[in-house]
């Protein structure tokens, strides 16, 4: 088997598989995928925890390139679970035919770029090196896992699991006493399902998150068959949102409304479920009394479903506006703290103080425990690609340029790594948006440009700097209109000891942005670098 290729792609999540599609179906190259699980999926691959669910609604959170898979797969819930999600991964594998440029249980530890013959070196987890003009990262921004270092974990004598990398044989929790560290998104959805297993769970809580109630249901005939009808209208719609999902549109800016009129608006949101309660305003993430607003309605409602006010009271978001930190989906969160077999531990002010044989210290009281799940997210955006060993021009480390923050160009490449496309990086709307349609939009968007490439005969590629600063000058310039850089969240990095403080993902929208990345490739693709392969030549031999 040739160790040459035309493009390498790192991952078979949903941004992988839609990338070797792209490149290798519609471009005629040789592509290989990397993937380190042993099948697709990505992050629905590893994230098997007990409640694990999409917050983005499956009929949206899906692809849109083919119009037959659209006819031929029929979701079955609102928010389609696990499972339902990593088994539409394995349809569309199948349906085109992409596991045999896939090498599962392979990791790549490292890219180097070589001048002669302007390519990439990868190696690989088992010592194999390959060689490919294109790498296309497809790591995602949530893949790896961030495990705090407590004192004595290791001494800890019963089971251990992160959310994120859950085993695929399951969990059984029947009697057994459960400590689950961390509320995020992950531990909100699984920590109702545990507590219906567990002898007793104990929550470990540092930050209270905002959660809405997902009110997920199954979809019924009537209503899939009515999406199928109007799905290519529907996929044309999502481009031209700001998050890459249909919404109905704000009841106007929170100070022209009443307060009636604002509370009735609250509780329409309310009853329908799920994250379009940020939309029930028109300015709820660029104008604090606005937030204060939604964010208020909430905390009433934490108050009406938790039965205990001093339970309540923990639970209650308080120090930071709503919607700043992932706003978090529910099934029966809140009310999970009324069942018996529940305990809730606040360690903002009395933190975690070690990890002992038999359980959790936390200001000298000691929680016996015989399972740990660790909820506590991952070194989002950077993380994955920070993990390998990327070596651009002169030897620069992508690590160490990144060490203040990334740098990108339009969260696509960065300047001094020649060849190296991002899926949905630091600096692109991502994480902000609905991931499928962000990748969608990614990949056809780098396929065009490769395509242009190979046509023009361009050997090597890469932002310019001044285009870079500007772009990543523009990307904090519109979060800092926002209220985003008040909530210490991981999409600032601040769930990370050592990570700078900066907000990384693109809060203009992913239809703004979308007619950015249109505008540069119309520009005969404004703020990259060319370099042609005579030119390369020349260069090396003079």
């Amino acid at each position: 088997m040739s160790n040459t290729y035309d493009a390498v792609v790192i991952g078979a999540g949903f941004a992988g598989l839609y990338a070797l599609k792209k490149l290798r179906d519609d471009l005629g190259l040789s592509v290989v995928v990397y993937e380190t699980g042993d099948d697709v999926g990505g992050t629905w691959y590893w994230n098997r925890y007990p409640g694990a669910r999409c917050d983005a609604e499956s009929i949206y959170y899906s692809y849109s390139f083919d119009p037959e898979l659209d006819q031929s797969w029929t979701w079955s819930e609102r928010f389609a679970t696990q499972p339902e999600i990593l088994a539409y991964a394995q349809y569309v594998a199948q349906r085109h035919d992409l596991r045999r440029d896939i090498r599962f249980r392979t990791r790549v530890v490292s890219a180097t770029w070589q001048e002669a013959g302007s390519r990439w070196e990868v190696g690989l987890d088992d010592g194999e090196t390959v060689s490919a003009r294109w790498v296309v990262s497809a790591v995602g921004c949530l893949s790896a896992a961030q495990v705090p270092e407590f004192p004595g974990l290791e001494e800890f004598a019963g089971e251990v699991y992160h959310t994120g990398h859950w085993p695929h044989e399951g969990v059984d929790f029947t009697g057994k006493r459960v400590a689950v560290i961390g509320t995020g998104s992950s531990g909100i959805q699984a920590i109702p399902e545990i507590a219906k297993q567990a002898a007793h769970l104990t929550v470990f809580q540092r930050t209270p998150n905002f959660s809405l109630p997902a009110r997920n249901r199954p979809l019924s005939e009537e209503e899939i068959a009515d999406v199928k009808a109007r799905y290519p209208e529907i996929r044309a719609q999502q481009r031209q949102t700001a998050g890459g999902s249909l919404q109905a549109p704000p009841a106007g800016k929170a100070a022209d409304l009443t307060t009636e009129q604002q509370r009735r608006a609250l509780e329409e949101r309310w009853a329908k479920g799920g994250p379009g309660y940020m939309g029930t305003f028109a300015d709820c993430l660029t104008d604090r009394t606005a937030n204060d607003i939604a964010a208020e309605f909430v905390r009433e409602r934490i108050h009406e479903i938790v039965e205990d006010p001093e339970v309540a009271a923990l639970l209650e978001p308080t120090d930071y506006p709503i919607g700043t930190k992932r706003i978090c989906v529910d099934t029966d969160y809140y009310a999970t703290f009324n069942r018996d077999n529940v305990t809730l531990v606040s360690v903002k002010d009395r933190p975690i103080e070690r990890i002992t044989r038999d359980g959790v210290t936390v200001g000298g009281d000691h929680t016996v425990v015989d399972v740990i799940v660790f909820a506590t997210g991952y070194d989002a955006m950077t993380g994955p690609l920070n993990r390998i060993d990327i070596r651009g021009k002169d030897g620069l480390k992508l690590r160490d340029k990144w060490r203040d923050g990334p740098r990108t160009y339009l969260g696509i490449a960065s300047a001094g790594f020649p060849n190296l496309f991002i899926v949905t990086g630091p600096g692109s709307p991502s994480v902000l948006s609905n991931m499928v349609c962000a990748i969608e939009q990614h990949v056809e968007w780098i396929a065009g440009y490769v395509a242009k490439l190979r046509a023009d005969g361009i050997a090597a590629t890469e932002p310019d700097r001044a285009a870079e600063d500007q772009w990543v000058g523009h990307v904090n310039e519109v979060a800092h209109s926002t209220l985003y850089p008040q909530a210490a969240s991981w999409y600032m990095g601040a769930n990370i000891p050592g990570k700078p403080r900066i907000f990384m993902p693109y809060v203009g929208g992913l239809n703004v942005y979308g007619q950015v990345c249109a505008d540069v490739a119309a520009n005969g693709y404004r703020g990259f670098v060319h370099t042609r392969q005579h030119e390369r030549e020349e260069q090396l031999t003079s």
